[in-house]
């Protein structure tokens, strides 16, 4: 990797939207790292990486783990120099209404999706700080802006996101670094494509656009975010949900 290669770490890399944006930001010229829990799967998407002609790393940490997010960053940092470029993609469901929703299944979400940022992001922040250059961005959702029946959870989690990009981006803009949310609604992600087909069909009836998004028109957002033409976009929230939401 050359010295001036900038370095991207992307949360939940091996999923759907993760994966996209992994391959756009490598495209785009950035040394891509993930992290994994599953060493089968990290292994299928290192070699998926390589196939398509793309360098990426991948490091052994649950992002629930704030230790584990600490040495993932100082490993990083040793093997590459730092980081640039946080996507903090990862993210998980446990769906039911909140009558019948057990504590660990509301410790799951939170956990996964909102405390994963704090430990991600803390141990990053003073490199970027000290270089005067960051990226952050938070890959939210449609239903942490306008809720959804059954995901108190993951609605609050997601919503949680962007209060967290609006007071952190405040902090350190004055150090070019810079904290935004993208929140998408339904893409057509192995996740969602799982959904009976009837499911499916009810959800893309309420998009204007009369589809699903795609994983590669997340990416395409985040690449313009984590970009130099994008240093006075901070503290936003990009919707990317084909005008099923508009706030």
């Amino acid at each position: 990797m050359s010295e001036d290669q900038r370095v991207a770490l992307v949360t939940g890399g091996c999923g759907g939207i993760g994966s996209a944006v992994c391959k756009r930001l490598a495209a785009d010229g950035f040394r891509i790292t993930t992290n994994y829990r599953s060493e089968e799967k990290a292994s299928k998407w290192l070699q998926e990486m390589e196939d398509l002609g793309f360098s990426a790393a991948v490091y052994k940490a649950d992002v629930r783990d704030f230790n584990e997010c600490q040495q993932m960053v100082s490993d990083i940092e040793k093997d590459l120099g730092r980081i640039d470029v946080i996507v903090n993609n990862a993210g998980i469901t446990r769906d039911t209404t909140l009558r019948k929703m057990e504590k660990s299944q509301w410790d799951d979400v939170m956990d996964t999706n909102l405390d994963s940022v704090f430990n991600v992001v803390r141990p990053a922040l003073n490199g970027m700080l000290e270089r005067g250059f960051g990226r952050i961005v938070n890959i939210a959702s449609i239903n942490g802006q306008k809720g959804q029946l059954g995901q108190t959870n993951y609605c609050a989690a997601k919503a949680g996101m962007h209060g967290f990009t609006k007071a952190l981006a405040q902090e350190v803009a004055y150090k070019g670094v810079t904290v935004n949310t993208v929140s998408p609604g339904y893409i057509a992600t192995d996740m969602v494509m799982a959904v009976p087909e009837a499911i499916r069909e009810k959800i893309i009836k309420q998009i204007p656009v009369g589809r699903l998004g795609r994983p590669e028109e997340i990416a395409a957002a985040v690449a313009y975010l984590v970009s130099d033409e994008a240093a006075f976009v901070t503290g936003s929230d990009l919707s990317i949900n084909g005008g099923q939401h508009m706030s």
